[in-house]
């Protein structure tokens, strides 16, 4: 498997060289605050490279939230069983 996804991520790297290679005509970039000229080829490769990291970091972020706050009220639980007398069966 893990052969696989470095084959899969080698192949989508040669593919984004590749693609960036062939277009590399400058167009302007306009982000409001400052503007630059890159190629075409760089501005998309760059985009997709930004949406995946900031696509990988909300999908790890949104879980984790999650898990902490369960992890909290767990630990509260468990800390207030521990406060609480034991009860014994007189049985």
């Amino acid at each position: 498997m893990r052969l696989i996804l470095i084959l899969l991520i080698l192949l989508v790297v040669v593919a984004g060289a590749w693609f960036g290679a062939l277009n590399a005509t400058s167009t302007p970039l306009d982000f409001h605050f400052f503007r630059l000229e890159a190629p075409i080829g760089f501005a998309l490769l760059a985009s997709l490279l930004l949406g995946w990291l900031l696509g990988g970091l909300v999908a790890w972020l949104g879980p984790t939230a999650r898990l902490r706050r369960e992890l909290r009220r767990l630990r509260q639980e468990l800390r207030e069983a521990r406060a609480q007398p034991a009860k014994t069966d007189p049985a």
